[in-house]
């Protein structure tokens, strides 16, 4: 498919899913709503995926009449203990998307049915490996829900137009394309969303153009990497980010955590949306900071996050931090008002010797001063700060502020750090920033090259920085380039001259002509 193609698909598509949303929206809040349409087509994936995979193995086998769309259920069972083990799931014919979506029209317990199939998929993995990549993936998908409507009837009918409506967005053949376009469609919804959600968008989801930064950041001379993580991972884009730069197959693991119920629901199936099998990704839900799930699985290569801004947090009301293994070396704990440095710390503390963590900071931890100048010392006095990069403003859903990137590594070359003001490195786009591809990539080469450049960048080494209380804000160190136009005094002034002569030269000639005026009257 060319470029062209594709992107007439893509846009096709992205037509289609906003007139979708908009028509089966109704009474139900935008940001709700999206759990139903995301939950729909993660429903038809999972389906068309399953029936796929199925019928190609059954072809291979030399059954080429074989659909298992059209098989009998019964008929059906014999392959579920291998498909379970091999997919992470089962639908049986019945209960797939396309024939659950042809009955449903004629279906007076179309809700009941949909409750039981949810029920079913999540219970066939129920004793296997995948049991907990797929418990509770459709619980934000409420069938039942007044949201839906306030009897049985109406939320059917509803539930009828999701059905026809996911089942009619061109995702093509899906052997062909339509992983891409799958996973596409999953983005554009949750850019949507969070477009119109306000403040709370940005807490689900970090723009395209972000994520890819700061995985080619995280990756960068690399062309595979072991295990990627995420501590605050959201809907999961950041983390998908790697299997674009990288390739899928140069990626041995996504690893994540998210506190949010809803949004960990979301991260799972985007992760399958984008064809990454259950057992390539281990997601948990809870909170990092307290509790991290996994401490079995670290240290990590590459590490990207852009964790929730200057949020409250246990600190040191809870005398089990300070002897935290992730947070002593620091000697003391972020502020409970301000969890920044302690996703930072935490981070650092996972981070392989060999690896890359880059992180989207709020622009106040860079110089506060108390609990946070003494990580910062520790983060320096360590070298563990490889860069800062100051952002554009306006690049996130539900903020307008200029945030940062921190850039750790535990193995530098040398002692110092490099600053880079991006902060003139965007395009306006509707009304957001974007970092195109030409921003990315002037981003990235100067990061790469590490060398002074005039009003951009400038290696600093870490004594000068202790000297300067740790404060490591980018405009502290890279001079603003003057824009202001210089004015030559001596030319301007004889340019006034000019200027007053001229007026006493045309108010002569007004005068004339006024009194030539009153003579001929």
């Amino acid at each position: 498919m060319t470029p062209t193609t594709r992107e007439a698909q893509r846009a096709e598509l992205h037509k289609t899913i906003w007139r979708i949303a908009n028509d089966l929206r109704g009474s139900v809040d935008g940001w709700d709503f999206k759990t139903y349409v995301l939950g729909m087509l993660f429903y038809r994936f999972i389906s068309e995926n399953l029936a796929l995979y199925l019928n190609a193995h059954e072809h291979d086998a030399g059954n080429a009449s074989f659909d298992y769309v059209s098989l009998a259920d019964a008929d059906a069972e014999f392959g579920r203990k291998e498909t379970v083990a091999e997919k992470g799931f089962y639908i049986l014919p019945s209960e797939l998307f396309q024939n659950v979506r042809r009955a449903a029209p004629l279906d007076v317990n179309l809700n009941e049915t949909l409750e039981r199939v949810f029920k079913n998929i999540e219970g066939s993995a129920v004793g296997s490996d995948s049991e907990d990549d797929l418990k509770g993936l459709f619980d934000d998908l409420d069938v039942n829900s007044s949201k839906l409507g306030n009897t049985v009837v109406k939320r059917n009918e509803k539930l009828v137009k999701l059905l026809d409506a996911i089942g009619d967005l061109p995702l093509g053949n899906f052997g062909d394309n339509s992983i891409d376009l799958f996973g596409d469609a999953y983005e554009y919804l949750m850019q949507m969303y969070a477009s119109q959600a306000g403040k709370s968008g940005g807490e689900y989801y970090t723009p395209q153009e972000v994520s890819e930064v700061l995985a080619k950041i995280a990756v960068a001379g690399k062309t595979r990497v072991n295990k990627v993580y995420d501590p605050a991972c959201g809907s999961g884009s950041l983390l998908l980010k790697f299997a674009k730069v990288l390739g899928k197959e140069n990626v041995g693991g996504f690893f994540g955590q998210e506190i949010n119920l809803t949004t960990y629901n979301l991260a799972r199936i985007n992760m399958f949306l984008h064809d990454v099998n259950y057992e390539k990704f281990s997601l948990a839900h809870g909170d990092t900071l307290t509790d991290p799930q996994h401490w079995d699985d670290e240290p990590f290569e590459a590490i990207v996050s852009n964790p929730p801004y200057s949020i409250k947090w246990d600190g040191d009301a809870n005398p089990l931090l300070i002897n935290d293994e992730r947070y002593s070396p620091a000697g003391v704990l972020a502020p409970k008002s301000k969890a920044d440095l302690a996703f930072t710390m935490h981070i650092l503390s996972w981070l392989a010797v060999n690896g890359t963590a880059a992180i989207v900071e709020f622009p106040g931890v860079l110089y506060r001063g108390g609990a946070e100048a003494k990580i910062r010392k520790y983060l320096i006095d360590n070298n563990y700060v490889d860069a800062v990069i100051q952002l554009p403003p306006d690049l996130f859903f539900g903020t307008t502020i200029a945030t940062c990137i921190i850039v750790l590594k535990k193995s530098k070359t040398d002692n110092a750090v490099l600053f880079l003001d991006a902060s003139a490195e965007f395009t306006r786009t509707g009304n957001k920033n974007k970092l195109a591809p030409e921003n990315q990539e002037h981003i990235l080469d100067t990061l790469l090259a590490r060398v002074d450049v005039d009003h951009v960048a400038k290696l600093v080494p870490n004594q000068h920085l202790a000297s300067n209380d740790y404060n490591i804000a980018v405009s502290s160190y890279v001079e603003a380039e003057d824009t202001r136009e210089v004015v030559n005094i001596t030319e301007l002034n004889a340019e006034i001259a000019r200027i007053v002569a001229r007026q006493s030269e045309l108010r002569t000639a007004i005068d004339a002509i006024v009194a030539d005026l009153e003579d001929s009257t």
